[in-house]
């Protein structure tokens, strides 16, 4: 590990690849603990959030993929090209070195690790690949996790080992470039009897044919031999003044030499020519890879129905139209909940009858989970049950919810254009309550078209909140004071639904200083009949009839007087159900159903826009749905979008 001695130098071509591997890694482990960090299990990562990308993350992980594979591709050609598989070769002579001194110990292991990096690369590929298609599950998922980890591990590994192998000459070979030289063609027997075939079938004069003799056939051309470099490097290196590795030496294939006359064809290839090659193979595969990821996209047809067949709109599955047409699967991902895996799969159909488009979702759920950030009356008042709900992120006390994504951007990986990650993703504007990001689009006008279901708060009207994604706004004096969430671009189209929260905040703006109710029932029996059999445990549904909102029939406005008839140990629901759905944000008609462990879903809007926060339904819009399992804000999502094709 102290040697040092004449420089070492490694081809260009394989220091050109070595960075170009490095760079792409960068990027992937970048941009993957950036989207890791979304994740509920690793929030910690959220502790780097300064070194991490915050700008296309997506993309850039994509890109990153394209490139390793480009990469890997074109050094295998390389390498193939210019037969330098033996620097890769762990054969029995080299594994036996490991017993041996540190020089071949060192040597050896440096080859073991670099199988490890292949094996985990490949794994990564593989893994990533699945999961961009939408055919992996959460075991996946842990599996391109762990990868990244190996990964992580192996760089450390390998510049130590290389340092072991041969000091800081050889972990500074990498940064001084060579010609790249082949090693000379194995010689072949065929090559002989070509050229005697060719020397006796030559008319010669009586005189020369003489003086031919085998040796003149057999003639060495010496500037055919190996290069000169290759034979002072054996003095050079620490690995070639090893005894051990001398007496391995004897055991190689020597190199042949190449007879005179040859054809050119026939000899090592140019390292130039090589490397050409090799670029040109992975220029291809970046282009194919870009180019087929538009030709991959899962396609929604939106089939054409008569009047007298659209469904009602109730959350029943049993329409007749239903049972007519296909449906389409998306395996969601990378949520909360939903038994700890985390994914689950979404049923969709679409029909329209010229005027309104009519979807149905279906999804797996284990629980009806209705509980919304309900109340509990203490002997010190009342308290609100949430575990998160400060920081933006409840993922125990909340409703089950789904919503639905549409976009006119021409872009594969949507997520780029309307989430942005990090704590503080806009400059001079207030972080995120929750610290993963902030939902906004990135020019003026642009606007992204969101469909909000929610089994308590809205499923009671038929109704889905109409939202958007659009530009960034301006924080409020109540948002930057922190009194309330910033939310980017993310609002409600104009108009007023019919729900809110059944709590007002203290002055110090902490939930855990108590609430205040807005209101509290009237009766306490009708309320605990509605309410059903109470299990406060997050993970376990409610029965089929609960429910778990109040309106303004049912209950009152709050007053101490009225307080004092309720006793400790009393809970009430957190969402108040008063007035009606207004404006553009009524637009969309939704009804849910629960059974047997699925949600189905059923959404109807017109086919145009009539917000300009609205976007169209027709051929070329882009969809993306997510489920979400008793969580605020970790939903599951799919990485490539679905196209609606409207017949």
């Amino acid at each position: 590990m102290r040697h040092t001695g004449p420089t070492k130098r490694t081809d260009y071509g394989t220091i050109i690849f070595h960075w170009l591997l490095a760079a792409s890694l960068v990027i992937a482990i970048g941009t993957g603990l950036r989207i890791a960090a979304e994740s509920a299990d690793h929030a910690w990562i959220i502790i780097f959030d300064a070194l991490l990308p915050q700008a296309a993350v997506w993309t850039g992980h994509l890109q990153a993929a394209v490139a390793l594979v480009a990469v890997a591709a074109g050094y295998v050609v390389y390498m193939w090209r210019l037969r330098l598989g033996r620097r890769l070769r762990l054969d029995r002579v080299r594994l036996r070195g490991l017993a041996g001194r540190p020089f071949a110990r060192w040597g050896t292991i440096n080859i073991i690790l670099y199988w490890i990096f292949f094996a985990a690369m490949l794994s990564q590929l593989l893994t990533g690949g699945l999961l961009y298609f939408g055919y992996a599950r959460s075991i996946m998922i842990r599996v391109h996790w762990l990868g990244m980890w190996v990964i992580i591990a192996y760089i450390a590994a390998h510049l130590y080992s290389q340092w072991r192998y041969g000091g800081v000459v050889q972990l500074l070979r990498i940064f001084r470039p060579a010609q790249p030289v082949a090693p000379p063609r194995q010689f072949e027997m065929a090559d002989i009897l070509a050229l005697l075939d060719e020397q006796m079938s030559r008319p010669v004069a009586a005189g020369a044919a003489a003086q031919l003799s085998p040796r003149r056939v057999y003639q060495i051309n010496a500037r055919r031999q190996a290069p000169a470099t290759d034979v002072a490097q054996h003095g050079r290196d620490p690995e070639y003044r090893d005894p051990e590795y001398l007496a391995r030496d004897r055991l190689r294939p020597r190199p042949q030499p190449v007879l005179a006359g040859a054809p050119f064809h026939k000899q090592a290839p140019s390292g130039t020519y090589s490397f050409m090659i090799a670029c040109a193979v992975a220029g291809t595969v970046v282009l194919i890879m870009l180019k087929s990821q538009w030709q991959l996209i899962d396609q929604l047809r939106v089939y054409r129905v008569s009047a007298a067949d659209v469904p009602v709109i109730d959350g029943e599955t049993s329409d007749p139209i239903w049972r007519k047409i296909p449906s389409l699967y998306v395996l969601t991902e990378h949520g909360g909940n939903f038994g700890g895996a985390g994914e689950t799969t979404v049923s969709i159909q679409a029909v329209h009858d010229g005027v309104q488009a009519y979807f149905l979702f279906i999804w797996d759920d284990p629980t009806r989970s209705l509980k919304q950030l309900p109340l509990r009356k203490t002997s010190a008042g009342w308290n609100l049950l949430h575990d998160g709900y400060e920081s933006g992120d409840e993922h125990a006390y909340s409703e089950d919810k789904f919503s639905v994504l549409l976009t006119s951007f021409n872009a594969v990986l949507a997520g780029d254009t309307t989430f942005h990650a990090g704590v503080a993703p806009i400059a001079g504007e207030p972080r995120s309550a929750s610290g993963r990001g902030l939902h906004y689009t990135g020019g003026e006008g642009i606007f992204a078209d969101v469909w909000d279901w929610r089994a308590t708060s809205t499923n009671v009207s038929r109704h889905c909140d109409n939202d958007y994604f659009g530009p960034p706004v301006k924080a409020t004096p109540a948002q930057v004071q922190g009194l309330a969430p910033y939310r980017g671009g993310f609002a409600h189209d104009p108009g007023t639904a019919d729900y809110q929260d059944n709590f007002t905040t203290t002055s110090a703006g902490s939930y855990a200083e108590g609430i205040v109710p807005r209101r509290l029932p009237k009766s306490l029996s009708h309320m605990n009949a509605a309410l059903g059999r109470v299990d406060l445990d997050p993970n376990h549904g409610e029965s089929e009839h609960a429910r778990w909102y109040m309106t303004d029939q049912d209950s009152a406005p709050y007053s101490p007087g009225l307080d004092q008839f309720i006793p400790d140990g009393t809970v009430i629901p957190g969402v108040i159900i008063s007035g009606k759905y207004s404006g553009d944000r009524a637009e969309v008609i939704c009804a849910g159903q629960w059974a047997a462990g699925r949600w189905a879903l059923e959404v109807t809007r017109r086919l145009d826009a009539a917000s300009p926060y609205d976007v169209p339904i027709r051929s070329g819009t882009f969809m993306r749905v997510a489920a979400f399992d008793h969580t605020q804000i970790r939903h599951t999502r799919h990485v490539r979008p679905i196209r609606l094709e409207v017949q």
